[in-house]
């Protein structure tokens, strides 16, 4: 162990745990005049992570209390050395094993006993375990301050990702200090501790491993151990309950209350059904660009109603716990199969269906089990119609006798598909032809998170780790997660620039608005495709048939990989603004609903009214929205809203200031709630300092 004999010697350390122990610390041998102690330099902010690690020993857990404390107030000491104090706190271990004494004799472990006086439980003193540590506060106002660079937690996330990422150190390091310098100026000192925090933390990572034990479950329960504020549901297996285990770190916990709130929340459900030990869903959130952001990832293999309902619930409450008020306007689901009675009790929000896992799924096979396109893309074209005839009125069952005489000689194909689809296509097509359903653009976004998973998770080298759930939670929390905080960040400090190209272009409907409309060549005599010209490649063309349809087949290979590709999305915006096209199946599903609501009042009465109302709000919402989204000039259309949300006097108004009445108590608290927060936050902050 190196031995120094000043505090400027030793470097900061800041493990990227959430909760660490002294395991995860390099000791200094500190020398003085006085003594000699082991010591490790952490952030002050840092210390209640530490003690978590300590007490969270899978093999010895405990907990620790303080012994004895002192604190000195700031500008006290008017001459002091480097290492000088403002709190000091002797932690002691309050259980244990047996301690021997000085003959050799057991003392019997640490017990409580009452104070009579306060009635304080305190530990009797020299009984039980004898492990302890100290903890000091150092005084930062020393001349040596300046020289330890300050590592933040944005600056720490970054590290991590671009490690996690693979990218080369020397990169990693120049980005670093790039960002310890908004803190501290650069120096050949600063640089080296740099250099060495980031080696250091590269080295953790590279030989950190997802096998904690040998055997997957008790792995998983040393991990949740470990990470309990990454986890907000667990559920061990037994006789009575499944496994179920709920992830969502703090990052993604922020994610989803800021872009959730009032907006959606989309599941890719059942993800590696057929590969993993245990399926996994992903909730979605869709951020500043519509992308789809993962904000939480539930692993379990049961979906019945009582089990969703519980990591639901906890879901919510944990949001609700940081933001009161905060609820969502709408919640997608891609299985007909899903259960919506939990999202509708505890979420309070309409439910939507995307159709793109069905889509991906036919396409994927017709192309798999079909050689020759003109054949492909009839196909195709038929389920779409069966799908679409939801509400022509056309009988399901004709029109899948139909299907199967007239190719009949793709045998692999409709073998495929009469085992896979035909027992369950009714409930499919009733839940399309029930539930709003969800725009391309939306569906899109998450069957891009959708690929990017597969690509993540499913790569050669890790095959042999898919029946290990400390694996896939290994993947989820570092790679993953590493890859999309790194996207925001890029897209949001307009730093990373190939990251944040990459990150924009990462979906077919933001690579389909750089094709200009120019490009685009309808049939217009028969409307059976249309023609996309290349931007890279003037002599190349892509042909899309059955435009305008949510089951149009394009040529080329992203499309045939049973993805939705840009070309299809681009073709389907050109064919709204021409006659002749059907509409999307999300506008006419929205159109249907809009029929529905207004056939329900079959006489002139007063629920004819209410009909009317709702519907001319729901368009009047709907318009604003509109000019909102395509406004330049925000203010102006935000100023022209019937209702507004305003403060007085400390209570919260919506409406106008002159005939504006309070909102209820629930709202108010919201309010009350987060300034609050604020202020606690900051006196909290004025006592640190």
């Amino acid at each position: 162990m190196a031995i120094v004999e000043s505090i400027l010697d030793i470097p900061i350390q800041d493990p990227p745990e959430e909760d660490f122990c002294s395991t995860d610390l390099t000791w200094t041998k500190f020398h003085t005049s006085e003594r000699e102690d082991d010591v490790a330099l952490i952030p002050y902010e840092r210390v209640d992570a530490f003690i978590i690690g300590e007490c969270s020993n899978v093999e010895c857990p405990t907990r620790f209390h303080i012994e004895r404390g002192r604190k000195r107030s700031l500008g006290s000491l008017k001459e002091y050395k480097n290492d000088e104090y403002l709190e000091y706190r002797l932690y002691w271990c309050s259980f244990g094993p047996e301690n021997y004494g000085e003959g050799g004799g057991v003392l019997p472990s640490r017990r409580y006993r009452l104070n009579t006086r306060n009635r304080a439980a305190r530990p009797q003193s020299m009984r039980g375990c004898t492990c302890h540590f100290v903890v000091k506060r150092l005084d930062a106002i020393g001349p040596g301050a300046k020289k330890i660079p300050y590592i933040c937690n944005e600056i720490q996330q970054q590290t991590m990702s671009m490690i996690y990422l693979g990218i080369p150190e020397e990169n990693v390091l120049e980005k670093h200090i790039e960002g310890i310098q908004r803190y501290c100026s650069s120096n050949a000192k600063v640089n080296s501790l740099a250099s060495q925090y980031v080696h250091k933390l590269g080295m953790i990572i590279k030989r950190s491993t997802h096998e904690l034990d040998l055997d997957d479950q008790a792995s998983i329960r040393m991990w949740v151990e470990r990470n309990k504020k990454s986890i907000f549901f667990y559920q061990d297996t037994s006789e009575e309950d499944p496994f179920i285990l709920g992830i969502q770190t703090e990052w993604q916990l922020q994610q989803m209350i800021r872009f959730g709130l009032r907006s959606l929340i989309a599941a890719d459900s059942t993800f590696g059904i057929k590969r993993l030990k245990y399926p996994l869903c992903t909730l979605l959130v869709f951020d500043s660009r519509q992308h789809a952001l993962p904000v939480a990832w539930v692993i379990t293999r049961s979906f019945a109603k009582s089990d969703v309902s519980k990591w639901m619930k906890a879901l919510f409450d944990r949001a609700r716990s940081v933001e009161p008020g905060w609820k969502v306007s709408g919640f997608l689901i891609d299985d007909a199969a899903a259960e919506t009675d939990p999202i509708r009790d505890i979420f309070c929000c309409p439910v939507l269906f995307s159709l793109w896992r069905v889509r991906r799924s036919w396409l994927r096979n017709i192309v798999k089990k079909c050689n020759n396109i003109e054949v492909q893309r009839e196909i195709f074209k038929r389920l779409g119609e069966i799908v679409y005839s939801i509400w022509s009125g056309v009988d399901t069952r004709i029109a899948l006798d139909e299907l199967a005489k007239d190719f009949v000689d793709q045998t692999a194909f409709m073998e495929y598909f009469k085992a896979s689809w035909v027992p369950k296509i009714e409930m499919w097509l009733s839940t399309i032809g029930t539930l709003p359903l969800a725009s391309q653009e939306a569906s899109g976004a998450i069957e891009a998170y959708h690929v990017k998973l597969k690509a993540k998770l499913f790569d050669d080298s890790h095959l042999g780790a898919l029946q290990r759930v400390d694996w896939l939670v290994h993947k989820l929390t570092t790679e993953l997660h590493s890859s999309y905080w790194l996207d925001r960040y890029a897209d949001e400090s307009d730093s990373f620039q190939n990251v944040k190209e990459e990150y924009i272009a990462s979906t077919s409907w933001h690579r389909a608005l750089q094709i200009p409309d120019s490009a685009i060549t309808l049939n217009d005599q028969n409307r059976l495709f249309a023609k996309v010209l290349s931007q890279k490649d003037s002599n190349l063309a892509r042909l899309v048939w059955n435009p305008g349809s949510e089951f149009a087949f394009c040529d080329c290979s992203w499309s045939m990989q049973g993805n939705l590709c840009k070309h299809v999305i681009k073709v389907n915006m050109i064919c709204k603004s021409h006659h002749g096209y059907q509409p999307s199946m999300s506008f006419q599903s929205y159109k249907e609903i809009l029929i529905n609501l207004w056939k329900k009042p079959m006489d002139d009465s007063v629920s004819l009214d209410l009909s009317i109302a709702w519907t001319h709000q729901m368009l009047d919402q709907i318009q604003k929205l509109v000019e909102l989204t395509s406004s330049n000039d925000i203010g102006s259309v935000v100023n022209n809203l019937p209702l507004k949300w305003f403060s007085k006097k400390g209570r919260t108004y919506v409406g106008k200031p002159s005939s504006a009445l309070p909102l209820p108590s629930s709202s108010k608290g919201m309010k009350t709630a987060v300034v609050s927060k604020k202020n606690r936050k900051r006196k909290r902050l004025s006592r640190l300092r």
